[in-house]
């Protein structure tokens, strides 16, 4: 499983002046109330939305969404 950086995302958004929730969903067109529920970590976008944020803040989506132990105990 992987999940959002969600430090990476404000770092990114940042740099486009991007500091709220709000200014994510109208830069990448992701519904208002997933962004919210991202960036406040209740749920993990989907590969769609993970792509789009990279794309929107020219960031790698490697950079935005991190493996977390589930992937490791899995691939073992």
């Amino acid at each position: 499983m992987h999940r959002l950086r969600i430090d990476k995302l404000w770092e990114a958004a940042g740099k486009l002046g991007d500091t709220t929730a709000h200014a994510i969903y109208k830069r990448t067109g992701i519904a208002e109330s997933s962004v919210y529920r991202f960036v406040s970590g209740q749920s993990q976008p989907g590969l769609d939305s993970a792509l789009r944020l990279a794309a929107a803040y020219d960031v790698r989506v490697e950079q935005l969404m991190e493996r977390t132990d589930d992937d490791a105990e899995s691939a073992a």
